[in-house]
């Protein structure tokens, strides 16, 4: 991570690298406090820490400074609770966390202040070997796991960047999601703008993308749907994004449609990722799911994907060293992903996850297919297919719903009904709410529940 900074610095060192609510930061700027946070943390023997902040040039600055003297950081959810914290830095052993929130010291961790740590500007010109990361998975139920990265492996593709001085990106993922640290590495490594707000909910951020001419957004499908609402209902015009990227979940083509519709112009991206197999890369041309082509790649190719009993595995050059606690994992190690895919023609669709399948009377029913017709439905803003458990057959499919503006509760409901009534009927929704909102965890759905296998 340093090294983007210092690049970017050499470049244009007053470039905007970060846009946040404590103010604007350039390359120069970004690069000296990590470079001062990083002497702290060497002048105070600190090899390993946990970052708990929602100041996300802080959180980066913190990062860059690991990277820079090979000490592993690890970024925790910046709501976290107290307990929560506790408990993690316990699972991971984490006897220092570097964090604005003193609240936290409650629960019998070392807190450590961000100005505790700033000390003499470390110049190092060769950076260290081994340079530790600690991801933590989404942990939606129980402690997450702790998944080790190295920075070389994440950065390798940054080498051959293009130049993207001039874009401003929004970031709509937390600074503890591997996919806002993904984000994150592009931006910085391309010498473009972030701008990072506090709070990454898409009403709360149309203000910032219109004040700060956002370009670039790469997001959840969740986010994109309830964007693209908030879009509608603003009465300026919609801003001419650039780039469309969705990841985090799969994406229906419905949606590829629409976002295609408002923004004829922009490229549409789909990235393919995951805490422990890193980016497979992006998909450009639009459609939903992944090129059937890319199962076919050579042994000695970057990423490589197969399907094994409907699973996706993935060979990836910017795969996981292993869990914490475990030995390191050979480098040319096949992943299972844990999503479910079938191939379709020349594509291969997403079924959902694994953890996600409903069991309905021994019938597994796949949640995504039916979320698709759902959402379909006119009137319907987003949807969540879940299992309900059920006395008789174990679970059943149930439906949240959240309604678009002026949209009619019994109407929806009938047509929803309509739509899936060719369906198989262990897949038909047997229960269907509207609700105001749907249960989500970092902007992607909750779909996990009763019958889930």
């Amino acid at each position: 991570m340093i090294e983007l900074l210092r690049r970017g610095a050499e470049r244009q060192p007053d470039a905007l690298a970060m846009i946040a609510e404590g103010g604007e930061w350039s390359y120069a700027r970004l690069t000296a406090e990590a470079e001062a946070l990083a002497g702290g943390l060497r002048a105070a023997g600190v090899t390993r820490f946990a970052i708990v902040s929602n100041d996300i040039p802080l959180v980066v600055a913190l990062l860059a400074a690991s990277s820079l003297i090979g000490a592993e950081a690890c970024t925790y959810a910046p709501d976290i609770t107290v307990e929560e914290m506790a408990r993690q830095a316990a699972a991971f052993a984490h006897d220092v966390v570097v964090s604005d929130r003193p609240e936290l010291a409650s629960g019998g961790v070392r807190i450590v202040a961000p100005d505790e740590v700033r000390g003499e500007r470390v110049a190092d010109a060769v950076l260290p070997e081994r340079r530790p990361l600690l991801v933590l998975t989404t942990g939606s139920t129980g402690t997450p796991k702790g998944v080790r990265h190295d920075w070389s492996r994440q950065l390798s593709r940054m080498a051959s960047a293009r130049d993207g001085s001039g874009q401003v990106w929004l970031l709509a993922y937390g600074p503890q999601q591997f996919a806002g640290l993904q984000v994150l590495i592009h931006v910085l490594g391309t010498g473009a703008t972030l701008v990072a707000p506090s709070v990454r909910r898409p009403q709360a951020v149309l203000e910032l993308i219109h004040d700060h001419a956002v370009s670039h957004i790469s997001a959840t499908p969740t986010f994109w749907r309830f964007m693209l609402a908030e879009f509608r209902a603003d009465a300026r015009p919609v801003p001419p994004l650039r780039q469309v990227t969705l990841g985090g979940e799969a994406a229906p083509g419905a949606l590829l449609e629409e976002l295609r519709a408002t923004w004829p112009e922009a490229r549409i991206s789909h990235i393919y990722a995951g805490s422990e197999f890193g980016s497979t890369g992006s998909v450009r041309d639009g459609d939903d799911g992944l090129p059937v082509s890319l199962l076919s790649g050579a042994n000695d190719a970057d990423v490589s994907l197969k399907i094994v009993d409907g699973e996706l595995y993935v060979r990836s050059g910017a795969s996981m060293l292993g869990y914490y606690g475990d030995d390191d994992r050979p480098p040319d190690e096949w992943w299972p992903t844990g999503d479910l895919v079938e191939v379709v023609g020349d594509r291969i669709e997403f079924r959902g996850r694994k953890t996600d399948v409903i069991n309905v009377g021994g019938v597994k029913v796949h949640p995504l297919p039916v979320e698709d017709r759902v959402t379909a439905v006119p009137g319907v803003q987003a949807a969540r297919v879940y299992g309900r458990a059920n006395a008789l057959v174990g679970a059943v499919v149930a439906v949240d719903v959240v309604l678009g503006p002026g949209a009619d509760d019994k109407a929806v409901k009938a047509a929803i009904r309509g739509a899936c009534a060719d369906l198989p009927r262990p897949w038909q929704p047997k229960s269907i709410v509207v609700v105001e909102e749907l249960v989500m965890k970092e902007n992607k759905v909750v779909r996990g529940g009763a019958g889930a296998d």
